[in-house]
């Protein structure tokens, strides 16, 4: 198939730093170029791929200190994508909502993967506007707040199988923290958690501008307790060591996560996850096999003694059975040859039930996507 796939520019595919979405791109574009596939990413020209690049802006958005508006610039990706669409069967877009006006009546199949949290109230006037454009959601939780939304199907993310190394006798000793410093992901109740048990806390995360306040007057002077460890933002060379090395990795979430990429980066070095019960947790977690979730500090206090003690190796091969790009890619080309199908059938609408599932039946050469997606 010949297949674009359209990048956010904030961050390079993949990212060099923090950067969930960019980082699913690529694992997603180099897993469809590996089976076969033509792709072409649509990306900041600093990005790195096996696909054939298009680059609609010189570097990464974020790493441009002399860009104030990134508006512009989606823009003219978007125009690029335009006047090249006819080259493709598929168009996937990775980009919230830029879109949808443009592109809405192209005779080309297109489809969107939601990234980010959906239960926003402006969300629902406009996925009302826009029915007929097809969604992709990367978890059933991220769907809750939006019960009418045109879904196709539900793929949950994966990472490439060789990515990371496992490590069956971590040797830290240490409880980790990855991801970006702000409320909503917990990184006071982290710290609160191991201070509780006297383990130390290694924190790789990200400060964004406008979490600069809460950092310096909430989490940094946390900080300066004995046991815990600001290391700020990492490398990908870097997290896989860091995580592999770690006891348990936290995941103490006070919002509805679409996903949580950083969980099955963790399972993949065979470290146990201790989380939060909210978001999408319960899809990624496997209770037992690949961590435990609670509720509070409380649970996490006593839990924490049975996640450290999981069999790593069991936690690696849940990763492998359920999180791998190649399950990711598959169930994506599958969603592909559904539209592609759908679009040759005159008449045939875009627009799917919207029952919690991603059923298309056998005559239109899809299978049920979910089943696949764990």
């Amino acid at each position: 198939m010949k297949i674009a796939q359209i990048a956010p520019l904030i961050e390079s595919v993949p990212p060099r730093f923090y950067g969930g979405t960019e980082r699913v791109v690529s694992y997603l574009t180099e897993a469809l170029v590996a089976q076969g596939h033509e792709v072409t990413l649509f990306a900041s020209g600093d990005s790195i791929t096996a696909a054939n690049l298009v680059p609609c802006c010189t570097q990464a958005l974020r790493l441009d200190f002399a860009v104030t508006d990134v508006v512009p610039y989606y823009m003219l990706m978007l125009d690029k994508v335009r006047s090249s669409a006819a080259e493709f069967d598929v168009l996937h877009f990775h980009i919230d909502h830029f879109h949808f006006p443009i592109f809405r009546h192209l005779p080309i199949p297109s489809l969107t993967t939601l990234h980010g949290r959906q239960d926003l109230r402006d969300c629902l006037p406009f996925y009302a506007g826009f029915s007929d454009m097809p969604l992709i959601s990367i978890s059933q939780a991220q769907r809750t707040p939006l019960p009418h939304a045109n879904f196709a199907a539900t793929i949950h993310h994966g990472l490439p199988q060789d990515l990371h190394e496992a490590s069956y006798r971590p040797n830290g000793g240490y409880l980790a923290f990855i991801g970006r410093i702000s409320p909503e992901k917990g990184p006071v109740d982290a710290i609160r958690i191991a201070q509780s048990l006297g383990i130390p806390l290694k924190i790789a995360a990200k400060v964004d501008r406008h979490d600069e306040s809460y950092f310096r007057e909430v989490v940094q002077p946390m900080l300066a307790t004995e046991g815990v460890e600001f290391i700020g933002e990492i490398s990908e060379r870097d997290k896989g060591p860091f995580l592999r090395d770690a006891v348990a990795l936290l995941f103490p979430i006070c919002w509805p996560e679409p996903f949580g990429l950083v969980m099955i980066e963790a399972m993949a070095c065979g470290t146990p996850v201790l989380a939060y019960r909210a978001g999408a947790v319960e899809e990624v977690i496997d209770e037992g096999v690949s961590g435990m979730i609670v509720d509070n500090i409380d649970q996490a206090r006593i839990a924490l003694v049975q996640v450290a003690a999981m069999d790593r190796r069991k936690v690696r091969r849940r990763f492998e059975e359920r999180f791998t790009a190649r399950r990711m890619a598959t169930d994506y080309v599958r969603v592909y040859q559904s539209f592609v199908y759908r679009a040759a059938r005159p008449g045939r609408s875009t627009k799917h039930p919207v029952n919690g599932s991603a059923r298309i039946s056998e005559d239109e050469l899809v299978s049920d996507v979910n089943t696949h997606a764990g």
